[in-house]
């Protein structure tokens, strides 16, 4: 049920790419508090939780949340960046070298990041020489960015914003949106505003989880209130062309455990549609990704995992063995919700400075340094930081053969031990 915050939630009525109200539901799950919400006492923060079911348009097919989250309550005091994850600086640097390989944009114009966080892909583009401009709503991250060189402008991208941005900085030879297109409630808001930003043989790139992925490998974790959408190309095609854009180009990735970058540029702008565009748009149709039918087997498959964690938690129960959780990432309150975890998880280990020694959101659970794995030595772990399960698990396989277990959450529930390796 929801609590005292349900003011700070309203309900959607259309379809956020194409405003039909065909929109149904097609995965029912269990609404969860709000993520990064973590408390000095356990007793003080919001106890409400909040649905994240999943509903379909029926008339372009794009899965999204219909009930939203107040901004203002999703981003103040906003704890994740970018930087302190390696492998996405990695990644962040081989995105950059690779619109610039494959675009040659003008050095002279503005490469712009939407939701650049703390402009960690931003600076790969000014380390060459190119002026850049981060916009961010997060305002303590965005004002950390602008202290380190990265000019960030404290707001959601808006038309009116665009309109200024281009009159003081002229059209964007790049405008991005790595992780966060799926962020908007306003969808044709901010595609209209960087359809403004973009001069004319401008490239909007972008990276978001891909559903075909979140399906097929169950990645429960990645729904929550910040993600509003979860995306597919056919519709993603169509709204961009509704709002002045044309697809070019696309390709899968590993990000996230299964993103796709697309590449568009204005309609009847110089870069030819490339194959894989096509080949993209033919793979959805075979394994129908437009169809509820298609989406509602997520459900099915995720009351099944449900009933195996229902199990190990009878048996942890019987036998007296103690629980913790991995990782106080944000996907973990869905994931404690909708496994059923809040009472078999006794801490949370983590580092992380704004989180440690704190209480989780809505299920007050007390998060303790990761060195309290090997001073505690759980019997079991489940990794709420689902992923970076792999290196979670490599990095501790002391703990394994001190006689503890990890219990991994997606593509399916597993218990890994001493000598096992994870493949996933």
């Amino acid at each position: 049920m929801v609590g005292k915050g349900k003011s700070l939630l309203y309900r959607r009525e259309i379809c956020r790419l194409c405003d039909s109200r065909d929109v149904g539901r097609v995965v029912e799950l269990a609404p969860v508090p709000l993520a990064e919400k973590y408390t000095e006492l356990e007793s003080e923060g919001d106890s409400a939780v909040y649905p994240i079911d999943l509903y379909m348009c029926g008339a372009c097919g794009h899965v999204q949340l219909l009930d939203v989250v107040d901004s203002g309550a999703l981003w103040d005091d906003y704890t994740y960046r970018s930087g302190q994850a390696g492998l996405m600086v990695d990644h962040f640097q081989e995105a950059a070298d690779a619109v610039v390989r494959r675009h040659r944009p003008d050095p002279r114009r503005l490469v712009i990041d939407i939701g650049s966080n703390d402009g960690s892909l931003l600076r790969p583009f000014k380390q060459k020489g190119y002026p850049v401009l981060g916009v961010d709503p997060a305002k303590d991250i965005a004002r950390a960015a602008t202290e380190s060189g990265i000019e960030t402008i404290p707001s959601v991208l808006t038309p009116d914003l665009a309109r200024d941005i281009r009159k003081r900085h002229g059209p964007a030879a790049v405008v991005t949106a790595f992780n966060v297109f799926a962020h908007a409630d306003d969808m044709g808001g901010m595609a209209d505003s960087i359809q403004r930003l973009l001069g004319p043989d401008g490239v909007f790139v972008f990276e978001v989880q891909y559903l075909l992925d979140i399906l097929d490998r169950m990645l429960v974790g990645t729904i929550f209130h910040e993600h509003m959408s979860h995306h597919s190309l056919k519709p993603m095609a169509r709204f961009l062309d509704r709002h002045g854009l044309e697809l070019i180009d696309v390709e899968r990735n590993h990000i996230q455990h299964g993103s796709i970058v697309g590449t568009a540029q204005l309609k009847g702008g110089p870069r030819p549609v490339r194959p894989a565009v096509g080949e993209l748009l033919a793979l959805e149709e075979r394994r129908k990704l437009d169809r509820p039918e298609t989406v509602k087997q997520f459900g099915v498959r995720l009351e099944r995992m449900r009933q195996v964690f229902a199990g190990l938690m009878t048996d942890w129960d019987r036998r007296g063995a103690v629980a913790a959780g991995y990782g106080a990432a944000r996907s973990g309150p869905t994931l404690i919700a909708q496994f059923g975890l809040k009472n078999a998880i006794r801490y949370i280990l983590d580092d992380h400075p704004q989180k440690v020694n704190k209480f989780s959101p809505g299920d007050r659970i007390p998060v303790v340094p990761t060195e309290e794995l090997y001073r505690r030595t759980p019997d079991y772990t489940v990794i709420l930081a689902w992923v970076h399960a792999r290196k979670i698990i490599g990095e501790n396989r002391r703990y394994l053969e001190d006689g503890g277990s990890f219990v991994v959450c997606c593509p399916d529930v597993r218990v890994v031990g001493a000598g096992e390796k994870l493949s996933v």
